[in-house]
């Protein structure tokens, strides 16, 4: 069986001018302030001397200033391992130095079951968080390894991504990573880079601006009544249609912060 799904402008809205808008909140105020905003990916080691550089080369800079960088929120430094009866767990291995409690830990960071897993002998865990990405025009999202951030102990897997238009079907991510190698452990410190998050538009010549949004009334009952669908039908893309017709015109309206003084 083969399928193919096509997602574009279907209300026919008329192309847009500037900048594409996409707006990110979080489902979940209480501890919220662990979670920092996305950031713009640039390069690290910025050298503008030499005409030459590739800092200053325009494929370069277009590049990364479609990929939105999500940070670990806390540390995390885990072991896998199976107990009596062979049932695969999770290991706290930072013990009493764990800056996160370890029943809070087991909240957000869970093993997948076994019969789940896309590869034999391969472990998948998830680590539930709180972001969500919405656009009021057809943006399709790509969740993807940080790959531009050099890691000197490389994780002993791959991220199991995934890519999604979040203009109909805006969600709370999920960071889902396949352990190729179950007999190293997982340790990645709070504030070092988890994910980008890369940004598709109609008009790929439209730079992307990211910024935080108001959870309207509006927006939670959209994201109410497309909540959950993984859990009632296998293929939740067949349900774009219907969720864009009941989609209100507007749900992204950028949230006011205080101005610093000066």
């Amino acid at each position: 069986m083969r399928l193919s799904v096509s997602f574009e402008n279907t209300q026919d809205m008329a192309a847009g001018r500037g900048p594409v808008q996409v707006g990110w909140f979080l489902n979940e105020n209480k501890g919220s302030i662990i979670y920092d905003a996305p950031e713009r990916v640039r390069s690290v080691e910025v050298n503008r001397e030499h005409a030459k550089s590739a800092s200053r080369c325009p494929a370069v800079v277009n590049m990364e200033s479609r990929y939105f960088m999500v940070k670990c929120p806390f540390d995390i430094h885990i072991g896998f391992a199976r107990d009596k009866d062979g049932k695969g767990v999770l290991r706290n291995l930072a013990g009493t130095q764990s800056g996160i409690r370890g029943s809070k830990l087991g909240d957000k960071l869970h093993l997948t079951s076994e019969v789940e897993w896309r590869t034999k002998g391969v472990p998948t865990i998830q680590l539930s968080l709180p972001y969500v990405f919405i656009s009021d025009e057809p943006v399709y999202m790509s969740q993807v390894s940080p790959f531009m951030h050099y890691n000197r102990d490389p994780w002993p897997g791959t991220i199991f991504g995934g890519r999604f238009p979040i203009n109909v079907w805006p969600r709370p991510l999920m960071w889902a990573f396949e352990w190729h190698e179950p007999e190293k452990p997982i340790k990645i410190k709070r504030g070092d880079p988890l994910f980008y998050a890369a940004f598709e538009t109609v008009s790929p010549e439209r730079p992307v601006v990211v910024t935080e949004t108001e959870v309207t009334p509006e927006l939670t009952e959209y994201m109410d009544m497309i909540s959950g669908a993984v859990n009632y039908v296998n293929q939740t893309f067949s349900l774009f249609e219907a969720a864009e017709e009941r989609r209100p015109e507007t749900l992204l309206k950028p949230k006011a912060r205080k101005r610093s003084k000066d």
